[in-house]
């Protein structure tokens, strides 16, 4: 049966010791949904959202990057990680849904999937931020790890669950 990681024997929380574990080359890649009413899609334009404040997934995609170098200082007991790249698409789906995915890769002893996570919920926030002026029935469906290796375990939703 798996066990808190982050809690001691007497159950309070603790920061995962990983100073014994080997350095590894890490990847996650999550992915954050966002349904957007119809009177936000249709300032859409040129594979974007156009607004006073700027284009909308070109601001997020860098909140995102922003968002997941600072995961180690916003959740409290995630190690800092100096990340080796961290990408983020955004795209409109067929569905209408904007889509966004967010792949972090590092070398380290502890894996990057809270780092995807927060990347990919940042732009999505974002999104949310910067097109509230038009309404305010956006919806931030879901956000979910998609994919991570180089840790103990590797993870990979098969294509029915996405």
């Amino acid at each position: 049966m798996a066990e808190f990681t982050h809690l001691d024997v007497s159950g309070n929380p603790v920061m995962v010791d990983v100073g014994d574990k080997a350095i590894t080359r890490r990847m996650a890649k999550a992915r954050a949904v966002v349904l957007l009413p119809a009177e936000v899609l249709e300032h859409f334009d040129r594979g974007d959202i156009q607004t006073a404040k700027g284009a909308v997934f070109q601001t997020a995609i860098l909140a995102g990057i922003m968002g997941a170098k600072k995961t180690g200082e916003l959740i409290p007991l995630c190690h800092p990680l100096g990340l080796d790249n961290c990408h983020i698409q955004i795209n409109l789906s067929e569905k209408r849904e904007v889509v966004i995915e967010c792949l972090a890769t590092n070398s380290g002893k502890t894996g990057v999937e809270m780092e995807a996570l927060t990347g990919a919920t940042l732009a999505a926030l974002t999104i949310y931020d910067m097109c509230k002026a038009f309404s305010h029935h956006i919806v931030i469906k879901e956000v979910r790890l998609l994919e991570k290796t180089g840790g103990k375990k590797d993870f990979k939703i098969s294509t029915k669950d996405s």
